[in-house]
């Protein structure tokens, strides 16, 4: 979907959206629904292992028809994927699927939870991903999902009894949730959670199946469907305008990394799950059969109910403020019940709904949208009762310290603005993803403060606390801090407020490859986090490396300006690899992170802090052909690896491909699902094979054997499976070990696999002409021997290679191997080749 188009459909789109950190502004049909939710006691956790993983139908289902409280639990933040519009992958990418997340639960109206465990690409099998993810902390903290979420139903998206049809996580996280099951109730089973939460134990739990997992739609129609309840989630919502259908549209729409914008549908549609364990149905019509979810369910609800459903019988929607007398009513009798989860999820949503029927706005905007410790931030109070309710503003509290007190009667659409003073504490930790502060392992993040485990993200570390009387009753309502500013060709935006150390240091290269001994130049760029930093910067360095000046001067003026270093790094004459990381010292601190902003428009601004680190590696490489053309696929940093090396690099879009353009090329490299994602390039592939029979080479890289866009990937036969070397360490065979691809110029031997990343490749071909060779086999453990992974053909005086090989995911690792592999396929037919090709 366009994602202009997208934009102004979430724009119409009459849920409670906020895009980045814009206040919810609900009207009249928002309340009722709020309030119909408020009545229904009922929850449902949805459990799946990625980002996208979700079915958004369902969760808007029970969410929205059902009016359930609704949840997905994903396993992972998707680190282990790639990123289809930008350049942020692993830590950067699991935090924007992590946002995108979010962003989908504002449209369905779920919630969103998450475990430790790391996304570190794909498993065949769980027992593979149970090697390495910890098998009981992610156990463990399904449970304290389930305890302090407190799912009355638990629906699984995968099946638990078909381990090795599917991605070992998928698998991996109904297992665990199976486990989990009935682990939640065990006193047992990590008592220290009990400290902090409950035992539960959830009513049923379900498989959300479909015809996939039968293997096709007629074996699903024949399948027994007497454990089975369906759903049609195409049901309209007048409130919306919209049907569920549309909305979960709407909702998938917002993983744009992954690429599944999409058009939206209507009508009706069936959705299936099957009961695994829990209280058996007595029929297959409701899935809280048996399970009290009016506002019986809790000792003095009763009381509580009969005015709240007067609320919704009755709703005003012309003056939803009629209602406040009722609802804070309600409210102050919650206060009394036992029950402390509805207790506390319920007086969350009153308070919500009091201050929505009220039309009250209030809002804390700072002047800037980050600070350092000690620093002193100017912030406009904003306080508005756009209503006839007796509202009284007693104070607010701007920290932990500071309460400020007022004590005015906020008459009816009278503005009240305050300009105070939000002072940052010297000891204040800098905002940044909590599951990155430590380095984790490749399962699993580490997270030190178990209170944060679960949650989607870092809480605020500034907020406001509102106090008022609503009809004599107190209430506290919190606000983050935010920014609110305007640009000329954007309107009013928003964006969180941030703290942020008085240093941070970058070198935009992660990975510097020497491919001589020769110095060379590399930047640093510093970023001042207050006006008037100084202090110094030096680097370092492995001690067979030298770099030079040993330290600089830093001086920067101004807040959020960087400041650019220049020094001289020396390898060594020998191959080697090491890290260099640049330190500046100011007075007795030392600040060795990167602060990185990651900025699109469908998710809030990110500010996240990692360890600056750059790999440096002396590398023994030999190249011919120096001028190569990259057709960017799905996104990634090839281009600038191969420049790292030597080669020019010039990107190449299908418009600008003509027999013209391509003839000054050595050699034309294919982006990674080039194929998937580039409509045009069908209309070009008889040029790029002209070019390869007219002496150049053609390196494709791998494409999913799904959405291809081209009838033939190849000038002859070649067809795309899902077969896959996932362990990185898989044992490579040469079967053609004469072949000059393995010999010229570069002589490639079993070193060059050694410290390969997240796995050998993926989408490998099964099918082959003859013309081509298979040069490598690998496979993973109890497994066929695969030969599609390097396939190189000659056409004409040139040579078409495809590589499932995961170039993609090595060169910014730095794996030497890797590129000496890569200079060989671009160097085929370039010079004097004596090696015969078998």
């Amino acid at each position: 979907m366009n994602k202009n188009l997208l934009s102004l459909m979430i724009a119409l789109f009459s849920l409670s959206i906020t895009y980045t950190q814009t206040p919810i502004k609900s009207n009249a049909s928002q309340i009722y629904e709020s309030i119909q939710k408020l009545n229904f006691l009922g929850s449902v956790l949805y459990v799946a292992a990625h980002p996208d993983d979700e079915n958004t139908r369902l969760i808007s289902y029970m969410s929205n028809h059902v009016k359930a409280r609704t949840a997905y639990l994903s396993l992972t933040r998707g680190d282990g994927g790639q990123n289809l519009i930008g350049s942020d992958i692993r830590e950067l990418l699991g935090v924007l699927r992590t946002q995108e997340l979010l962003a989908a639960r504002r449209v369905d109206g779920g919630e969103q939870l998450f475990t430790r465990a790391n996304d570190f690409g794909y498993s065949k099998h769980p027992d593979e991903t149970f090697e390495i993810w910890d098998k009981d902390d992610v156990l463990s903290d399904v449970v304290l999902a389930i305890r302090t979420f407190q799912p009355d139903i638990i629906i699984n998206r995968f099946d638990h009894r078909s381990p090795g049809t599917t991605h070992g996580h998928h698998t991996g996280s109904a297992l665990l949730s199976v486990e989990a099951f009935e682990l939640a109730n065990d006193k047992t089973a990590f008592p220290n959670q009990l400290n902090r939460t409950h035992l539960w134990q959830p009513k049923r739990l379900f498989f959300n199946t479909s015809h996939w997992f039968y293997g096709g739609q007629d074996k699903f129609d024949k399948a027994d469907k007497s454990d089975m309840i369906s759903f049609d989630i195409g049901t309209y919502y007048p409130l919306k305008g919209l049907s569920n259908n549309e909305v979960a549209a709407i909702a998938r729409s917002q993983h744009l990394c992954q690429g599944f914008g999409n058009l939206t549908q209507r009508g009706t549609q069936q959705e299936y799950i099957e009961f695994l364990k829990g209280d058996p149905l007595k029929n297959n019509d409701d899935i809280f059969e048996g399970i009290e979810t009016t506002w019986n369910r809790i000792k003095g609800g009763n009381a509580i109910g009969t005015i709240l459903y007067d609320v919704e019988k009755n709703f005003n929607f012309k003056n939803p403020a009629a209602h406040v007398p009722q609802l804070v009513e309600a409210y102050k009798m919650l206060q009394n019940v036992e029950d402390e989860h509805w207790k506390t999820q319920k007086s969350k949503e009153l308070i919500h709904i009091i201050e929505m029927c009220s039309g009250l706005y209030l809002e804390a905007s700072a002047e800037t949208n980050w600070a350092t410790p000690k620093e002193a931030v100017n912030l406009n109070i904003e306080v508005l009762n756009r209503s006839d309710v007796a509202i009284t503003l007693v104070g607010f509290k701007t920290s932990k310290d500071i309460n400020i007190s007022k004590n005015i009667a906020l008459k009816n659409n009278i503005k009240y603005n305050f300009n105070e003073t939000l002072k940052i504490h010297e000891n204040q930790k800098p905002t940044t993803p909590y599951w990155l502060n430590k380095k984790g392992s490749l399962g699993m993040y580490h997270v030190e403060d178990e209170n944060l485990i679960g949650l989607p993200e870092t809480p605020r570390a500034y907020q406001v606390d509102f106090n008022l009387l609503i009809n004599n009753v107190p209430f506290t309502i919190t606000k983050d801090v935010i920014q609110r500013y305007s640009k000329p060709d954007k309107g009013e935006l928003y964006r969180p407020f941030e703290i942020i150390p008085e240093a941070s240091a970058a070198i935009p290269e992660k990975v510097i490859i020497f491919n001589s001994d020769e110095k060379r130049q590399i930047n640093v760029i510093v970023k001042a986090g207050h006006d008037n930093l100084e202090g110094t910067i030096e680097i370092q360095h492995p001690s067979d490396w030298q770099i030079s000046p040993k330290s600089q001067k830093v001086s920067i003026a101004h807040k959020g300006e960087d400041q650019n270093f220049t020094f001289t790094v020396v390898p060594p004459k020998n191959g080697s690899e090491g890290h260099i990381k640049p330190i500046v010292h100011v007075g007795n601190e030392a600040y060795s992170k990167e602060l990185i902003e990651i900025n699109y428009s469908h998710i809030p601004q990110q500010t996240v802090l990692l360890p600056s680190e750059s790999k440096v590696v002396r590398l023994d490489i030999q190249k011919k052909g120096h001028y190569i053309a990259y057709i960017q696929g799905a996104g990634d940093v090839v281009p600038e690896s191969l420049e790292q090396i030597g080669y020019q690099v010039e990107f190449l879009k299908p418009e600008e491909i003509t027999p013209e353009t391509l003839n000054k090329f050595d050699a034309v490299v294919v982006g990674i699902r080039a194929y998937n994602t580039l409509d045009d390039l069908q209309f070009k592939q008889q040029q790029l094979f002209d070019f390869v029979a007219q002496g150049g080479n053609m390196i494709v890289q791998y494409n999913t054997n799904r959405g291809l866009k081209v009838e033939n990937i190849a000038p002859y036969k070649l067809e795309l499976s899902r077969d896959r070397v996932t362990d990185e360490n898989a044992e490579v065979r040469f079967l053609k070990p004469n072949h000059p691809v393995l010999n010229y110029p570069n002589k490639i031997t079993q070193k060059d696999f050694e410290g390969w990343t997240q796995e050998r490749g993926l989408y490998f071909p099964d099918s082959w002409s003859k013309k081509f060779t298979p040069i490598l086999e690998l496979h993973d453990k109890k497994e066929s021997h695969k030969k599609g992974s390097l396939l190189v053909a000659k056409h004409g005086k040139g040579y078409y290679i495809y590589t499932g090989l995961s170039f993609f995911r090595e060169f910014p690792a730095g794996v030497s191997g890797a590129y000496r592999l890569f200079a060989n396929m671009l160097s085929l037919g370039k010079g004097d080749m004596n090696q015969p090709e078998n």
